[in-house]
């Protein structure tokens, strides 16, 4: 199944303007380090918790290598979301130099 995705030079472009960026690592994961502002949500509680994300806009979906992340975006697109998935997830963003924080 096809599903849009972007590198993460161009989620780091678009994350400069104020793009939203759904997380769906495990918690654990996501406490040691996250993009600033982006929404943890666990791949597994994404269907309870749609409410949550924005209808009005894109959501660019990150993990830790972009597998879990394109689940999500097949999901959220077959439930009228604007999902795009990031092809390399958090994993390349730190190998690129981009910021983390940590914590939750």
């Amino acid at each position: 199944m096809s599903y849009p995705e972007i590198d993460v030079a161009e989620l780091e472009r678009r994350w400069q303007d104020g793009s939203f960026v759904l997380d769906v690592r495990e918690p654990e994961e996501w406490e040691a380090g996250h993009l600033a502002g982006s929404l943890h949500i666990p791949l597994a509680t994404i269907p309870d918790r749609l409410e949550e994300l924005p209808g009005d806009q894109t959501v660019y979906v990150v993990c830790a290598r972009g597998g879990r992340s394109a689940q999500a975006v097949q999901f959220l697109n077959a439930n009228s979301f604007a999902a795009v998935n990031v092809a390399g997830g958090v994993v390349e963003w730190t190998d690129l130099g981009y910021p983390l924080e940590t914590g939750f």
